[in-house]
């Protein structure tokens, strides 16, 4: 027995013991309840919203389907469109602020959002939609899209197979489409944002059919003008159509989206060049006014399930997306004395993508145990076409943060690959995986243990962007094994845990590193697997849930050492994990947590910076968010949600790093009993101190860029149901 999985059926020995004597005091005492088995959940189906409509009961764990969060031998959050639509969240990054494991950044040299999950990133290209990867838009995501936004915390390469953009070591996203409510829903919403930025929406769903099997629901989304930001003017048109059916033996669920968002002299990161530059004005924006960004995206995703008996379903999901980029850049670097410069930097990017997956199950009984047998299958493809161009690289001078210097636009000739206007294919992939996974029910359900193996198969290919010629490639497979144990210490507590890799390509080695050559340059290594395990508490009391969990997850680094580059390294990363949720009081909700994460780099390059933290890591982040109803005047709620991150530091050494920051964000809405038509009036002001600050640092792994938080913004709305 290898020593990893000895740790991990040690974990759950000392786990099923701690919950035996747990149970065992309970049922001294008292009667407890029949605990229910639900077993592998359905693919389509989504789970019920939990008390006061915020969060879901559960959410997507991959092949294993929609589970309750009290089944689920991982953690994770599923924040519903209530929540969405009540803090008037414009982005996938403007729901995750709810979240206490999450932080949202931006990516390396764009605009991407980009999440960060126990410490690790999770790239917009690597999150799903129904379950389905690399088929969203990849920069950004409008939230008036969704009916879920589902955090998965932890190695998922077993449940999902390995993201295709490489990222994910610490977790994922799953955001759901749609769908239209039991009692229809015709709603139009216009809005107002920051200085002169407005909005609107439309919002139709109805079901048809004898027991309203059949439903159609369709968005609508246009916003325009100059938000809180000084000259960043943002335009975004958005549209969706999606459809689905519920019956007995048989679920569907199809979308299509369209999506083209523009910004206009977007506020850019920075780069500091020593010394940590004091946060400017958090409305300032240091953008040069020719600067853009221009994405328009094309997506769809199906996925239905059929029950072939009553003990064996079916599935398939798949969609594709079509996708253009533009964008013209200039970065400052900040040097230690406050000046600022920085070089065009030109690209242009279409992405052509298809992706699948398919599987089966089976419940059936071996004596007293009941088994939940999975298989599935996926694949993904993707051709991407790039071009870019670079003016000089000792770049001009663009003033300082707060008193920035427009320049005329320098001529983008200094570096040159390939053609802005037809570029060609510089990178294909093809992930192709194959996965089983087994539940077994113990004890009449109440001891549920999960194994599984996922064999995923990775091939990539590179090509110079200037002459179409192959400069890389890699095809290699791994197989990722994953177990999972959840005993049901009563009907309200689940104690878990879990032991979970992650997978990523491996990376390539360099020709020279520090000036001495390396043998092996060129050579692409196998792919990147960590390790993960984790153990946590979860607790439901109709009307107030959480969770509490410790976890250890790692990923290799790649390091040279005597001239040979090799996976060697680690960057280890430990924490504790706190999240609550519910209406424990009529009218008075509540959503948030805290993380304390242990970073550390090891096995580095020749020892240096052995222990230290990586950057962009803070020990302690939190989120607050309380919501009351007024019972003295109906219809009026209030609410606020305060957001804490710690220090970050900035570079490997540790020798600088930004702030610890806090922001304070208020709302209120009002429903007017209109009768028929309904009406609510919301307002919101985010970040209402003005705080000053820099939100975060990096989101690519070894990058120290810093994004500034955004200014105190007030947002407007009002909806009309009709």
């Amino acid at each position: 027995m290898t020593p990893k999985f000895s740790h991990t059926l040690f974990t759950g020995v000392a786990l099923c013991a701690l919950c035996q004597s747990a149970y065992a005091q309970t049922s001294s005492g008292e009667e407890v309840d029949e605990i229910i088995v639900t077993g592998q959940a359905s693919q389509v189906e989504l789970t019920n919203e939990y008390a006061g409509d915020q969060v879901a009961r559960g959410g997507r764990a991959g092949l294993l389907g929609n589970l309750d969060f009290l089944d689920a031998p991982f953690s994770g959050t599923a924040y519903t469109s209530d929540l969405v639509i009540a803090q008037q969240s414009e982005s996938v990054g403007d729901v995750l602020q709810n979240d206490p494991v999450v932080r949202v950044a931006k990516g390396f040299g764009n605009f991407q959002e980009v999440y960060i999950l126990r410490g690790f990133p999770v790239y917009s290209d690597d999150i799903t939609l129904n379950g389905v990867y690399g088929i969203l838009p990849r920069q950004f995501v409008a939230a008036e899209l969704l009916e879920r936004v589902e955090v998965f915390r932890g190695a998922n390469a077993f449940i999902n197979g390995a993201a295709p953009g490489g990222s994910g070591a610490g977790g994922t996203i799953n955001l759901v489409s749609k769908r239209a409510p039991a009692e229809g829903i015709r709603r139009v919403t216009l809005g107002f944002e920051g200085d002169n930025q407005y909005s609107g929406a439309i919002d139709l769903g109805q079901r048809f059919g004898k027991s309203e099997e059949w439903g159609v629901r369709a968005n609508g989304v246009l916003r325009d003008g100059e938000g809180a930001i000084e000259g960043q003017d943002t335009s975004l048109s958005v549209l969706s159509l999606g459809t689905d059916y519920a019956g007995t033996d048989f679920r569907f669920s199809a979308d299509i989206g369209y999506q083209d968002n523009h910004i206009d002299a977007p506020r850019p990161q920075i780069t500091p060049l020593g010394a940590i530059p004091e946060a400017p004005n958090p409305s300032k924006n240091y953008a040069q006014p020719f600067t853009f960004s221009d994405e328009q995206q094309v997506f769809a995703a199906a996925r239905g399930e059929y029950d072939l008996t009553e003990t064996i379903t079916a599935w398939v999901g798949g969609g594709f997306r079509e996708g253009e980029e533009v964008n013209d850049l200039a970065n400052p670097r900040v040097a230690a004395d406050g000046s600022a410069s920085a070089y065009r930097f030109v690209n242009t990017r279409e992405d052509s993508v298809r992706s699948i997956d398919a599987g089966l199950k089976a419940n059936f009984e071996t004596g007293s145990i009941d088994h939940s047998l999975v298989t599935s299958a996926t694949f993904v493809d993707l051709k991407s076409k790039n071009a870019f161009a670079f003016s000089d690289f000792g770049g001009f001078s663009a003033g300082t943060l707060e008193t920035p210097l427009a320049v005329i636009p320098p001529q983008p000739d200094a570096f040159i690959g390939g053609d802005l206007d037809n570029p060609l294919v510089t990178e294909t992939s093809e992930n192709a995986s194959f996965a089983i996974a087994n539940t077994l029910a113990f004890a009449q359900g109440r001891l549920l243990a999960t194994v599984g193996l996922r064999y995923q198969n990775i091939k990539t290919e590179a090509f110079d962007a200037t002459t179409g010629t192959l400069t890389s490639g890699y095809d290699a497979g791994k197989v990722t094994p994953s177990v999972g144990l959840v005993w049901k210490a009563s009907p309200k507590i689940s104690v878990y845990g879990n032991y979970a890799e992650n997978l990523q390509p491996g990376a390539t080695a360099p020709n020279v590193s520090g000036g001495v050559p390396v043998t092996n340059g060129g050579e692409i290594l196998d792919p990147f697997t960590g390790e993960q395990l984790e153990a946590g508490l979860k607790y439901d009391g109709g009307n107030f849930g959480g969770s509490f969990s410790v976890f250890s997850v790692n990923r290799p680094n790649g390091i040279v050492e005597n001239q040979v580059f090799s996976a060697d390294g680690e960057q280890r990363n430990k924490g504790i994990e706190l999240s609550v949720f519910g209406e424990p009081i009529k009218g008075f909700r509540i959503l948030g947590g805290a993380t304390l994460l242990d970073n550390q780099l090891e096995k580095t390059q020749d020892g240096v910076n052995e222990g230290n933290t990586s950057i962009g890591t803070p020990e302690f982040q939190g989120n607050i968010n309380l919501e009351y109803d007024l019972a003295a005047l109906p219809g009026l709620t209030v609410d606020g949600r305060l957001v804490r991150t710690g220090k970050q530091f900035t570079d490997a050494a540790n020798s600088t790093s930004v702030e610890a920051w806090t922001r304070l964000d208020l709302g209120v809405r009002y429903t007017l009993d209109t009768g028929e038509n309904p009406v609510t009036l919301r307002a919101r002001l985010e970040n209402v101190t003005d705080n000053d600050y820099w939100a975060s640092v990096g989101g690519f792994p070894g990058a120290n860029y810093l994004i500034l938080g955004n200014p105190r913004t007030l947002s407007l709305s009002a909806s009309v149901d009709f």
